[in-house]
């Protein structure tokens, strides 16, 4: 075994650092190695003018050969700095300070992290699962703990729950990159606060912001970036239609009298809610919703009044979208029906926000698929006790393909 084999096949570096000997114990190879003592030196400001004060005996692990764990002994020197006036351990180049293994060992364990779960990593290397995670956490931590805010121009800000105990985190994505930027404990506008903190410092311009009406996010936005456009994305205004159909029908169904209207009523639910071009023919599902829609008026009139709502993010222009807005927001209030009138209300406070769709066209759609992933990766991992690390993984989102492995 060579001095120049240690440093090309498993990253032993250092000035001086030469190999010894190399035994064979319990299934592992241990390699020895020594440094030069003319080499010595202080490892804050790097004087050579150092006492030697005796040695720390070290064990690092480093990259197997084949099935076999390997080892590297390495009696670390101490040495008095005459410049200093204290007394240290020299410089480790092939390892972190406090760590049990090598640098080339850690680059391993992150590649192998990209296809198997932590789990299965530990068991292959034969070391402890904390051991993985400590690693992988040391990595996000250097690289995605602080998302670079400059130079954003659109971001989507919305809530997610992560656990029982109505436990949410607030996410912020800069709908440019698809990154995570910020992720806050809890929900609401004190969440945000940190944020705004980063994001005044960086100065980054904020052109719009995709959201839910959510009034305490929309306080938020208004009072941090007031010359920022709010556009309210179109997915959670057709959920506040179709929430409000669920309830017609639910209430529907408790005034019917009739068995076979409540059969009906009772099985058209996710009906009511697909989109038309989505139902299925093999399963009848659109004979069944016609058949919903025919034993009740208002039913049936909110249900096409909703897909009238969808096409309002499908016109050319924005003047065309408003005189339709308008038009529907005009024949909810005159229908009759409570729970339109109250879309309508709603529709109306909010106007300018989801008409902002047609000068800045983004929404919250990112966002949702990013939060999907989240779910996913907690659901992977059977959990995170680790919040800290938890919020790290979620920051490197972006960077994961095809799969997530925790």
């Amino acid at each position: 075994m060579s001095t120049s084999l240690l440093y090309h096949c498993f990253g032993i570096t250092g000035r001086g650092i030469h190999y010894v000997r190399s035994r064979f114990d319990e299934g592992r190879t241990i390699f020895r190695i020594d440094q030069d003592p003319t080499t010595l030196a202080c490892s804050v400001c790097g004087s050579r003018k150092v006492w030697k004060k005796g040695t720390v005996f070290r064990r690092f692990i480093t990259l197997p050969i084949g099935l076999r764990a390997t080892i590297i002994e390495f009696p670390i020197q101490r040495v008095f700095c005459l410049v200093c006036g204290l007394t240290r351990q020299v410089k480790i180049g092939f390892a972190e300070p406090d760590r049990r293994y090598t640098k080339r060992f850690e680059r391993y364990v992150l590649d192998l992290s990209k296809h198997m779960t932590m789990k299965d990593v530990a068991r292959h290397l034969g070391i402890s699962w904390h051991t993985v995670k400590e690693i992988q956490k040391a990595h996000l931590r250097r690289h995605f703990s602080q998302p670079s805010l400059k130079g954003l121009r659109w971001i989507a800000i919305d809530e997610i729950s992560v656990g029982r105990g109505h436990r949410y985190l607030t996410v912020v994505l800069d709908l440019v990159s698809g990154a995570v930027v910020f992720v806050g404990e809890g929900k609401g506008a004190k969440a945000l606060e940190p944020f705004w903190r980063r994001l005044k410092s960086s100065r980054a311009r904020i052109e719009a912001v995709a959201m839910d009406m959510s009034q305490a996010y929309i306080s938020a936005v208004r009072s941090n970036l007031s010359h920022a456009t709010i556009v309210f994305d179109h997915f959670h205004v057709i959920k506040l239609m179709n929430d409000k159909l669920t309830e017609l029908r639910r209430d529907l169904y408790r005034e019917a009298t009739d068995l076979l209207q409540k059969d009906v009523l009772k099985g058209s639910r996710w009906l009511l809610l697909k989109n038309p071009e989505n139902l299925r023919d093999d399963r009848n599902e659109r004979v069944r919703l016609e058949e919903a829609l025919s034993l009740n008026r208002p039913l049936a009139t909110a249900y096409y009044m909703k897909e009238d709502l969808r096409l309002l993010w499908s016109f050319p222009n924005k003047a065309s979208a408003e005189d339709h807005l308008q038009d529907w927001i005009a024949r909810a209030e005159a229908s009759g029906i409570r729970i339109l009138k109250d879309v309508a209300k709603t529709l109306s406070t909010h106007r300018a926000g989801i008409l902002a769709y047609y000068d800045h066209r983004i929404s919250s759609g990112p966002l949702e698929g990013t939060n999907n992933k989240i779910k996913t990766l907690q659901r992977q991992a059977y959990g995170f006790r680790d919040q800290a690390f938890f919020m790290l993984r979620i920051y490197a989102l972006h960077t994961t393909r095809y799969e997530l492995v925790g």
